[in-house]
This record gives C-alpha cells, sequence and structure tokens, in this order.
C-alpha cells in the first residue's frame, strides 16, 4: 500500500509538471468560462432571471468543468505518443495508480477554477458569500470527478488528433443538457426526464442549490449527488480497464 501511495504521489507531481510546460492551455482554460461569465452577466442579466449570478456563477463552475475533459484527454493521448508511458508500463506502476495520478493533477485546476468563478460571482451579486458558496466549492470537486474521468478514458483510447472532437461531446452536453442557458418552461416532460438522467443537469442543480438554498434534501441534494456520483465511479472504473488495456497492449 506505502510503495502504491509513494508512486501514485511521484507520478502527480510529474503530471503537474507537465501542465505547467503548457501554460498557455492551462490560462485557456480559466480564462474562457470566466470571460463567459462576466460577459453573458452584463448582457443578459437584466432580462432574465437565467443569467443572474446566483444561477449563472454556478452554471460556469460545471460548464468550466467540462473543458478538464479536453484538457485531461490531451494530456494522456500526448503522453501515449510520446515514449513517457511506453516506458512506465514496464515498471511496477498499475493501471489504477496512473489514474489516480492523472485525477490529483487536475483536481487543482478544478478547485481554482471554482473559487475563482464564485469569487467574481460574489462581487456582482454579495448574497453570494456565504456557507452555501463554501459548499458549493467543496461539491465542486466531486462534480469535476466526472468530467476528469471522462477525460482519462477518452485519453485512453483516443489519439491526440480525435481527442478534441470527442471531448467536444462532453463540452456540448453540458451546455445544451444541463438547462444552464435557458429556462426549462415549455420543454417536454420526456426531455426534461431525459436531462435529469444524465450527469450535466444534475452536476449544474446539486452546485445552484447550494447557493440557492436546499428545501428538499433528496431531490435538491441527495438524489443529484447520487446520480453524479454513480456516473463519475462508472466512468473511472472503464477508464482503468481502457488503461489497463492500453498496458497490455504495450
Amino acid at each position: 500500500m506505502n510503495n502504491s501511495v509513494s508512486r501514485i504521489i511521484t507520478l502527480t507531481k510529474r503530471n503537474i509538471k507537465e501542465i505547467l510546460r503548457d501554460p498557455l492551455s492551462l490560462i485557456f482554460t480559466i480564462a474562457l468560462p470566466l470571460f463567459m461569465e462576466i460577459l453573458f452577466y452584463f448582457i443578459f442579466h437584466e432580462l432574465t432571471a437565467q443569467f443572474e449570478m446566483k444561477y449563472l456563477a454556478p452554471g460556469i463552475v460545471v460548464f468550466s468543468e467540462s473543458f478538464l475533459t479536453l484538457f485531461t484527454g490531451l494530456l494522456i493521448s500526448l503522453d501515449r505518443k510520446s515514449s513517457f508511458l511506453t516506458r512506465l508500463y514496464v515498471s511496477k506502476a498499475k493501471s489504477y495508480e496512473f489514474i489516480f495520478s492523472y485525477a490529483l493533477s487536475i483536481l487543482p485546476i478544478a478547485l481554482i477554477q471554482s473559487i475563482l468563478f464564485f469569487l467574481v460571482g460574489g462581487i456582482f451579486d454579495t448574497s453570494m458569500f456565504s456557507v452555501g458558496m463554501v459548499l458549493g466549492i467543496l461539491l465542486s470537486i466531486l462534480t469535476s470527478m466526472f468530467f476528469i474521468g471522462t477525460g482519462i478514458l477518452f485519453g485512453s483510447i483516443c489519439s491526440e488528433k480525435s481527442i478534441g472532437g470527442i471531448s467536444s461531446i462532453i463540452i456540448t452536453g453540458e451546455s445544451v443538457l444541463s438547462g444552464m442557458w435557458f429556462p426549462l418552461e415549455g420543454i417536454g416532460n420526456g426531455m426534461i426526464a431525459f436531462m435529469n438522467a444524465l450527469p450535466f443537469r444534475n452536476a449544474t442543480i446539486l452546485i445552484q442549490n447550494m447557493i440557492l438554498g436546499v428545501n428538499d434534501t433528496f431531490n435538491d441534494l441527495l438524489l443529484p449527488l447520487i446520480i453524479v456520483l454513480g456516473y463519475t465511479v462508472v466512468m473511472f472504473i472503464v477508464a482503468i480497464i481502457a488503461f489497463k488495456n492500453r498496458m497490455k497492449e504495450k
């Protein structure tokens, strides 16, 4: 167990160094959602409640996490292309150790995103500064794990050339199927049920409810949390299996 933890820590440090070697991608991952948060607030917040900061900031937090799918996928696919992973495949490291090290190296980015977007939102709406914001930040770490796990899976099976197109499915899914950009009034019950069965909307309303308040513990907190965690666990299991198969091929 100690050797496994030591290998995970060593691999995590290496991955962090690799991330910092490409600051432009890191800046883009954080700056674009921040720009969208401020721009959409100024343009739309007087037109519809959907873009008031108490709704917009939590939505942007989760939307920004969808970019981590692309970021993580690129990191792994580029490692696969290089001789780095090929050399490590012959070591004693296990597939889950690789997976956890990638996840741990990306989590600080998710945390920075969440803190930054909530703080900016609080500047425009000071009522957001509450215990709910702290809880929202903590829960955003959990919701980010779904997108990170998806990125690990895509990076394990896709090349660096195709990872952009595949990851755009997740980014589009979060944008369209979360309901963060438009009110759900007028949408058919079947479509709403479909959205409620996916992780995108559940991750969004989970963080939003921390700011807006939890009226129904099960429906507002436990149910979306269970759904997001369920998808996350499945995604990591599949990612570990896919990564292990790649190791065997090497």
